[in-house]
C-alpha cells in the first residue's frame, strides 16, 4: 500500500479524552474515531488489525474442530424469558421494540439463541460432540464507557457454545477450549494467563478468565510468577484426546494464578515468596462450563445411547477480538508508538524512501515493494514528500515491527537499512537480502 493512496489520519497530539496508552496510540495512529460513548468506528489501519487478529481466532478454533457459524445482532426477548434472563440481565441489556411491538434486545452474549437453533436441529447423541461459533459484534450498555476498546458499549467478540452428552465430554471441550486459547494468544504476541475467576451473569461452576499482564488492567490478579514461563509454543497437541489436552490444561492451571474475585490468601501464601506477585490484568477471554443451567430450562434434549432423553451439557467460550488491540499495545508501545507482534500487525513492514523525486531511490523503492508483493508481503511505502523526521515519527506510532529505509547515501554503496522496531537495531545489507530477510521471518508467522 503506498501511503500517498491510503486514509491514515494520524494526529501529532494527544487526545484530552484519552486516558490509557491503548485509547491514545489507536486514535493517534488512525486507527479508530469515536461515534458516542463507547462507539467507534474502525478506520482502514484499525481494520487491518482486527481482521488480523479474526483471522488467528478462526484458524485455531477450526484446528480444534470448532464450527462456524453466524447469529444475528438482534434476539427476541421471548429466549431470554425462556432461561430466566431478560429481567435479571439489568440495565447493561439494551432493550427495544420493534414496529409490531415485539420485545427485542441488542444481543450482549448468545446462549440462549444458541439453545435455540441446537433444539431444533439435534436430538441424539449421535450427532455430539458439537461445538459452533461465531464472531459477531455485541452490546453492552456500560454505565461508564471508558479506555476506548477495551471498556466500549459496542464490541466484537468470539463466542462459542460446545454441546455434549454428558459431563465428562463437556468438560474435555472446556479443556480444548483452554488450550485452543492459549496458542491463540501467544500467536498474538502474548502471554495470557488462565486464572481461576467468578462466573457472572453466565453461571456455572467452572471457569477460568484469560489475563495480559499490564499496569492499566481492570482486574487485581495473584499469581506465581513461574506462570508467565509457561509456554505451548508449536507443540501439536491432538484435541480428540482427553488425556493429552488435559495434561495440558493442568500443566497451564496448576501454579497458583487468580483474579481477585476466587483469591485464597492461605494458598497464596504458600508460594516461595520471591515467585508471589500481585499486579494488574486486562481480560482478554473467558470459558465457562455450565452444565444443563440452559438446555434444562430451554428444552434442549438429546437421545442417549439407553434410550433415555436428557438436557444436554454445555459451556460458552469468548475471546474478547476488538478488545484484543488494546491488550496489545497495552502490553507492547513504547514512548514513540505502538510495537505490534508479528503475527497480527496490518502491515509486515514498512518502506521509507529518504529523497522522493529521486530517481535512484525512487527506483529501489518500487523494486522493494513489488519484491515483498512478490513474497506475499503488502508493505506500506511511505512516498510522500515528506521529510525523513515526519517520516520516521509516522513508522514509529504505527509500530510496523520492521522498516526498511532508503536513501540515496546508502544506495551509493549498494544497501539499505533494515530496522527492528522492536528493538531498535538497525542493519546495512542488500534490497534482496532484506527483502529475503523479511520473507524469512514471517514465513513461521
Amino acid at each position: 500500500m503506498r501511503l500517498t493512496r491510503y486514509f491514515l489520519p494520524v494526529l501529532k497530539e494527544n487526545p484530552a479524552e484519552a486516558q490509557i496508552v491503548s485509547h491514545r496510540y489507536m486514535l493517534r495512529a488512525g486507527m479508530i474515531k469515536q461515534q458516542a460513548a463507547g462507539i467507534y468506528s474502525w478506520l482502514p489501519l484499525g481494520l487491518r488489525v482486527l481482521r488480523r487478529i479474526e483471522q488467528i481466532v478462526n484458524e485455531e478454533q477450526e484446528r480444534a474442530g470448532h464450527i462456524p457459524l453466524l447469529m444475528p445482532t438482534l434476539q427476541p426477548a421471548d429466549l431470554w424469558r425462556e432461561s430466566g434472563r431478560y429481567d435479571d440481565y439489568g440495565q447493561e441489556m439494551l432493550r427495544i421494540k420493534d414496529r409490531q411491538d415485539r420485545e427485542m434486545l441488542y444481543g450482549p452474549t448468545n446462549e440462549e439463541m444458541i439453545t435455540d437453533i441446537f433444539r431444533a436441529h439435534v436430538s441424539s447423541y449421535k450427532d455430539l460432540p458439537l461445538t459452533l461459533y461465531h464472531i459477531q459484534w455485541k452490546f453492552r450498555d456500560e454505565m461508564r464507557p471508558r479506555f476506548g476498546v477495551m471498556r466500549g458499549r459496542e464490541f466484537l467478540m468470539k463466542d462459542g457454545y460446545n454441546f455434549d452428552v454428558d459431563k465428562a465430554a463437556a468438560l474435555h471441550a472446556y479443556n480444548r477450549h483452554m488450550v485452543s486459547y492459549l496458542r491463540t494468544y501467544e500467536r498474538m504476541g502474548l502471554t495470557a494467563i488462565p486464572m481461576r475467576a467468578d462466573s457472572g451473569p453466565i453461571g456455572g461452576d467452572d471457569t477460568h478468565e484469560f489475563l495480559v499482564l499490564a499496569a492499566t488492567g481492570e482486574s487485581e490478579v495473584f499469581f506465581d510468577s513461574a506462570v508467565t514461563e509457561l509456554k505451548l509454543g508449536n507443540r501439536e497437541v491432538d484435541y480428540d484426546n482427553r488425556d493429552e489436552v488435559a495434561a495440558v490444561c493442568k500443566e497451564f492451571t496448576t501454579l497458583y494464578a487468580r483474579t481477585d474475585e476466587t483469591h485464597d490468601q492461605a494458598l497464596f501464601d504458600a508460594i516461595p515468596e520471591d515467585r508471589r506477585k500481585v499486579a494488574r490484568g486486562i481480560e482478554v477471554g473467558q470459558i465457562f462450563y455450565f452444565g444443563t443451567k440452559y438446555s434444562a430450562a430451554m428444552g434442549a434434549m438429546v437421545t442417549t445411547a439407553e434410550g433415555t432423553k436428557v438436557p444436554v451439557e454445555m459451556g460458552s467460550h469468548g475471546i474478547g477480538v476488538s478488545r484484543l488491540l488494546g491488550a496489545i499495545i497495552e502490553a507492547s508501545h513504547d514512548d514513540k508508538g505502538i510495537i505490534w507482534p508479528e503475527g497480527v500487525t496490518p502491515f509486515p513492514v514498512g518502506i521509507v524512501n529518504l529523497k522522493q523525486g529521486d530517481a535512484a531511490a525512487d527506483a529501489a523503492c518500487e523494486g522493494l515493494y513489488k519484491a515483498l508483493q512478490a513474497k506475499g508481503l503488502e508493505a506500506l511505502y511511505d512516498d510522500r514528500d515528506e521529510r525523513a523526521g515526519a517520516k520516521f515519527a509516522t513508522m514509529d506510532l504505527i509500530g510496523l515491527p520492521w522498516r526498511i529505509t532508503v536513501g540515496p547515501r546508502g544506495l551509493a554503496n549498494g544497501v539499505v537499512e533494515l530496522t527492528s522496531r522492536r528493538t531498535g537495531v538497525s542493519e546495512e545489507m542488500a534490497p534482496e537480502a532484506a527483502v529475503a530477510r523479511i520473507a524469512e521471518i514471517y514465513a513461521g508467522v
